[in-house]
C-alpha cells in the first residue's frame, strides 16, 4: 500500500476537517478532489478551505484555473499526478480529500486520457452541431459508438461532441478506450475511507446549515462580483450547484431565499448521487456518524485505520 490516503464522501460530510488532522498526525500534504475549488474567486460557495482551517497544511489543487476556463478530469490528472508522486518522493503522506468520485478514481488508476485536440475536430463537430442539432449528432454517435449514445441524453452536447472527438481523432470509440483503461491495475494503492451519516438527516441537516452559512458570508456578494468581472452566467463554473441558481435570482427569476432552497434541494440530491458513486468502491473503509456521535470518534477509527502510515 502506498503512502496515501483517499478521504471521500459526500457534501458537507467533514472530508477537509479529517483531512487536515490526519495531515497533521502523519506529515502529510492534502491534495484537493473536487471540481470547483480548483477555481479562482470561487471560494465560498464550493466550500473551499479557509487559511483557518487549513491550519497550516499544505494543501494543492485549490485556485489553480480562472472561472472560465474549460477544465476536465484528463487536466486535473496531469496537473494532480506530479503534485502526488512529489509528496510521496519526500517521504510525506499524501491525503486525497474531495467529493469529485471521478477526478479521484482518475487520479488513482492513472488512467491514460484520450489525447487533446489536434487536428480541429472538436470545432468541426462544435460548428457541425450547431448547424444540425444534438439529435443529429446523437444518431451519429448511435451509429459510431452505441454503447455510449445509450448513456447519453441530447442536453449533454459536451459529452456527445467528446465521444465523437476521440473516435475522429483515434480510431477508437470511447467506450473501447475507458474499457482498456479499466483493465490496467491502478497505479496507486491508497487507505480508502468514506464519510457519511445515520440518519442520513443528520447529513441533510449539515447541508442545510452550510448553505445558510454561505449566505452569510456573502455568497450572493461573491457571485455578483464574479458576473460583474465578466464570467459569462452560462459558463461550466457558474453552473455549479450554489452559484447557478443565485445567478436566476440574481436576474429576477425568483428571490435569493427561494434560490436557496433550490440549492438546498440540489445539494441533497447530490449527495445521494456521491454516496452511490463511492460505495460502489469495494475497497472503501465507511466512518459513519449515529446519532449524536461527535467528530472525535471518527477520527479515533480514521486514526486506527491509518496507523500503518505512523512514522
Amino acid at each position: 500500500m502506498d503512502n496515501i490516503i483517499c478521504i471521500a464522501g459526500p457534501t458537507a460530510s467533514g472530508k477537509t476537517a479529517l483531512a487536515v488532522e490526519l495531515a497533521k498526525e502523519l506529515n502529510g500534504e492534502v491534495i484537493s478532489c473536487d471540481s470547483m475549488q480548483i477555481y479562482r474567486r470561487m471560494d465560498i460557495g464550493t466550500a473551499k478551505p479557509t487559511k483557518e482551517e487549513m491550519q497550516g497544511i499544505v494543501h494543492h489543487m485549490l485556485d489553480v484555473a480562472e472561472p472560465d476556463e474549460d477544465f476536465s478530469v484528463s487536466r486535473y490528472c496531469e496537473m494532480a499526478t506530479p503534485i502526488l508522486d512529489d509528496i510521496l518522493a519526500r517521504g510525506k503522506t499524501a491525503i486525497i480529500a474531495g467529493g469529485t468520485g471521478l477526478y479521484m478514481d482518475s487520479l488513482i488508476r492513472g488512467n491514460d486520457f484520450a489525447p487533446y485536440p489536434s487536428t480541429g475536430a472538436r470545432e468541426r463537430l462544435e460548428k457541425e452541431a450547431d448547424e444540425k442539432g444534438m439529435d443529429v449528432m446523437l444518431t451519429k454517435l448511435r451509429a459510431i459508438d452505441p454503447v455510449a449514445a445509450e448513456k447519453l441524453h441530447l442536453a449533454d452536447r459536451k459529452r456527445i461532441i467528446r465521444a465523437l472527438e476521440v473516435f475522429e481523432e483515434t480510431g477508437e470509440t470511447i467506450t473501447a478506450h475507458n474499457l482498456r483503461t479499466q483493465a490496467i491495475p491502478p497505479r496507486y494503492s491508497p487507505l480508502w475511507l468514506g464519510l457519511d451519516f445515520e440518519p442520513r438527516q443528520a447529513l441533510y441537516d449539515r447541508i442545510d446549515l452550510r448553505v445558510g452559512l454561505m449566505l452569510e458570508q456573502g455568497l450572493v456578494k461573491e457571485i455578483q462580483e464574479l458576473l460583474s468581472s465578466g464570467i459569462p452566467a452560462k459558463c461550466t463554473a457558474m453552473q455549479a450547484i450554489g452559484y447557478k441558481e443565485f445567478v436566476a435570482a440574481l436576474e429576477g427569476n425568483g428571490t435569493i431565499e427561494e434560490a436557496a432552497d433550490e440549492v438546498r434541494k440540489a445539494s441533497r440530491h447530490y449527495a445521494k448521487r456521491q454516496l452511490t458513486w463511492f460505495r460502489r468502491n469495494p475497497a472503501m473503509n465507511w466512518l459513519t456518524r449515529h446519532g449524536g456521535e461527535d467528530f472525535s470518534e471518527i477520527l479515533r477509527q480514521a486514526r486506527q485505520l491509518a496507523c500503518q502510515f505512523d512514522k
